[in-house]
């Protein structure tokens, strides 16, 4: 092959010039040329190049030289375009346009029945102007004569001995015999005669004989001599007849090609087919009537996918396209031009269609959209719908200034609509479109679009939005997805239709497997770890930091870390006795001679909240005697405080302890106060805080929070309850006699109830430049 084509260079270089670059070579049937694939050097486009070598062929010379001839003189549709020729003394070569053996075809079996007819009808007009207008014979008409173009088309050649019964000299006469394998296809009065025998027969017989072999040959694939022919295995039944006629010996009663066209043509017959039909018509398209054109469009539109896509792409698809560029087609032609154009590659899109029926950007963002957005306001909802819809056909087309502005400020409109459809078409058009949002405001837009939707009175508006929210998780970051998606997916797990709780449920399973993904990346705790001098010093658990072993209840570690510390306090617990026999404990406070301010950094939350609150001894109005246990943890004013700690609870209480026991009356009615908190063996914890009050002035000051709550507050408290029972300060190693004389004594005390005056404290203020480093390091959260 190399061989070959240096050779093909050199012989170029020696001879006239040739535009045209020769490329891989081509296997064809029994020929006297070679068949390769070209390029034109000056455009890059395809061709064949047929070349025929004069030294090793020069008994065939004039068989070349006359195909050469006839092709430069015989033009028509149905044959081989010439583009150049080059003849030297040593070589021949056709340049013409690009052409496959149609051997090929026929030996793989690659062409429906439908298109071996259409390619058979091809070839009969061809032979049919060759055999009358030409006044000519063609000589060698067989598959390895014909060819298809790049449309698909059936082409031509083979024009060796073609000849011109005129001509007395034609070369049929004398070289038909030098065709490469015409022993095959020779009719018989040839054969028993000699081609001379021409001159005595009609100017059709030779060629309606080849036509009737090529039928057969088509049909089964290859024609081995004269004893096939006659048969009619594989040929369609319609065409039997006309068939075996035109094989008939005797060549003055054989039909011609051109009667054989026209018995086909009738009505049901063999070539009343759609696609010749098509074929015959789509040249003249640009000339037919209105009605005409909208009948062949039908009949185009319905043509099955095994016809021809070569000849669809390379044929029909240009003659289209025509049409819808010079304003005749109509919809129906754009119609069909897009239905072939899913047929062709990316590069032949871009080159054949996009010129014609894409429209350039800046036409489309600045001329068609601002006529196009008066649809998402017009009164009809038909209207306003397709408007919605035709949004995906032009997003492409659409600046980021124009998407993020003038359409989100219209479909924000659409998706309040008042009819159910709009707004389930507008979350669906927001769902598709989401990547050609801005990147700022993409999560921020469609999250406000879609939870609305999940409100939406309409089943089918909530279905459209969870199928939204599936298909664009990637739109919203971690926090979106736990913060804002999924508190909106909830409600739609027990939404009354089916229908939306069970596509609620593939939604958030979707964002629940991207959450946990996130979280198994987080780290376990952004706490540092705790230094060792903290270990060593602090033995109890902080209260604000829950131990991992703990198993006690949402609170319970916080309680117990708080009262454990009052077992560290220094102080001693002394039992005075009341002037009403009640058993009182104070708690006398005793200096530590630890160092106990060696570490100023480490205090633990229980000490800072007993040096914030002072609770003097008072004296006891209990007369319960079923219950030794103090309260320590009763509010002063529990209404007020209660309400201000806990905020407005009145939509979901997630507490359910009992409200407080009533207050007593003023005149002293006989009750026993339910005691709800037990200390379990705790010293006194309110006359600890009364003793703690009592320190210098010179310690830490307590935190902003917590020091407002003073010993004058407290006793003004109490003084104005002059009915109210005071805090028992014993605990229950101490109580026993206190208690029984209470409980001997209960009726007269409480009928006789006087106001009890608490134990003024002194507390010194703090100093202000104290109180306001407190709130730096306390942190804006106290």
């Amino acid at each position: 092959m190399d061989f070959l084509k240096s050779a093909v260079a050199s012989a170029i270089s020696k001879g006239p010039p040739f535009p045209y670059s020769f490329g891989d070579r081509v296997d064809i049937d029994q020929s006297i040329w070679t068949l390769y694939n070209g390029t034109k050097r000056e455009d890059g486009s395809n061709c064949s190049i047929f070349s025929f070598d004069v030294t090793a062929n020069k008994s065939r010379l004039p068989l070349a030289r006359n195909t050469v001839r006839k092709l430069r003189t015989l033009r028509h549709p149905g044959v081989i375009k010439v583009l150049d020729t080059v003849e030297t003394e040593t070589y021949i070569y056709v340049a013409t346009e690009k052409v496959t053996p149609l051997r090929w075809h026929i030996k793989r079996k690659s062409m429906s029945a439908e298109t071996l007819k259409w390619g058979l009808f091809s070839i009969a007009n061809t032979i049919k102007f060759i055999n009358d207008e030409a006044t000519s014979v063609h000589g060698t008409l067989r598959v390895g004569s014909l060819f298809t173009s790049e449309s698909g088309e059936w082409r031509v050649g083979g024009f060796e001995v073609l000849s011109s019964i005129k001509d007395d000299d034609a070369i049929i006469y004398n070289y038909g015999s030098l065709v490469p394998d015409s022993g095959r296809y020779t009719p018989p009065e040839l054969a028993k005669s000699g081609w001379d025998a021409i001159k005595r027969s009609p100017i059709n017989a030779v060629d309606s004989y080849n036509f009737g072999t090529l039928i057969f040959e088509v049909f089964n694939g290859d024609f081995m001599g004269a004893d096939q022919a006659g048969q009619t295995k594989n040929i369609p039944p319609s065409m039997h007849s006309s068939y075996r006629r035109l094989i008939n010996s005797n060549p003055k009663a054989r039909l011609s090609v051109g009667h054989f066209l026209e018995q086909g043509r009738r009505k049901d017959s063999f070539f009343d087919s759609p696609l010749i039909k098509l074929a015959e018509g789509v040249d003249s398209l640009g000339m037919k009537t209105e009605e005409e054109r909208e009948a062949f469009m039908i009949e185009l539109d319905e043509l099955s996918d095994d016809f021809p896509e070569d000849y669809f792409k390379m044929k029909i698809l240009p003659e289209l396209l025509k049409s819808v560029e010079f304003g005749g087609g109509g919809p129906k032609v754009f119609a069909v031009v897009m239905k072939i154009s899913t047929k062709l590659s990316d590069e032949d899109f871009d080159a054949k269609v996009t010129p014609v029926i894409r429209i350039p950007q800046k036409v489309v963002n600045d001329k068609i959209f601002p006529q196009m957005v008066t649809g998402f306001t017009d009164v009809a909802p038909v209207v306003r719908e397709q408007t919605v819809k035709a949004v995906l056909t032009i997003i492409g087309k659409l600046s980021d200034r124009t998407i993020n502005g003038d359409l989100l400020k219209y479909l924000a409109k659409t998706s309040n609509d008042e009819q159910p459809g709009i707004r389930t078409n507008t979350t669906i058009c927001l769902g598709k479109i989401s990547k050609n949002l801005g990147v700022s405001t993409r999560s921020k837009v469609l999250i406000a679009a879609f939870t609305r939707s999940l409100r939406d009175p309409f089943v089918h508006a909530r279905n459209a939005a969870l199928l939204a929210l599936s298909v664009t998780t990637d739109a919203f970051n971690e926090d979106d997805c736990a913060n804002r998606i999924l508190p909106s997916l909830c409600p739609c797990l027990i939404d009354k239709e089916k229908l939306v709780r069970d596509q609620a449920n593939k939604t958030i399973d979707i964002y629940l497997q991207r959450i946990r993904k996130f979280a198994s990346t987080m780290p376990d705790s952004i706490l540092p770890p705790p230094s060792t001098s903290e270990t060593s010093t602090t033995a109890a658990p902080r209260m604000s930091t829950p131990q991992p072993s703990e198993t006690a209840s949402w609170a319970g570690w916080a309680i117990s870390s708080f009262t454990n510390k009052v077992s560290a306090t220094a102080g001693d617990i002394q039992s005075t006795s009341t002037s009403n026999g009640f058993s009182q404990s104070r708690v006398t406070p005793t200096p530590s001679t630890n160092n106990p301010r060696s570490n100023p950094g480490i205090v633990s939350v229980s000490t800072l909240h007993r040096q914030a609150i002072t609770s003097p001894p008072i004296a006891s109005t209990r007369t319960s005697a079923s219950s030794t246990t103090p309260d320590y943890f009763q509010d002063s004013n529990p209404i007020e405080d209660d309400a201000d700690a806990w905020g407005d609870m009145e939509e979901d209480s997630f507490f359910d302890a009992p409200s407080h026991a009533a207050l007593p009356s003023a005149t002293g009615s006989k009750h026993s106060p339910v005691n709800p908190f037990d200390d379990n063996g705790e010293p006194d914890f309110a006359g600890w805080l009364a003793a703690q009050a009592q320190k210098k002035p010179g310690g830490k000051p307590l935190p902003k929070g917590l020091a407002k709550t003073t010993a004058s507050n407290l006793s003004t408290n109490v003084a104005a309850r002059p009915g109210t029972g005071g805090r028992v300060a014993t605990t229950r190693s101490l109580g026993g006699a206190g208690a029984k004389k209470a409980a001997s004594t209960a009726a007269p005390a409480s009928a006789e109830a006087k106001p009890v005056v608490a134990k003024k404290t002194e507390m010194k203020p703090k100093p202000k430049v104290e109180e306001q480093d407190l709130d730096d390091a306390w942190g804006d959260g106290w």
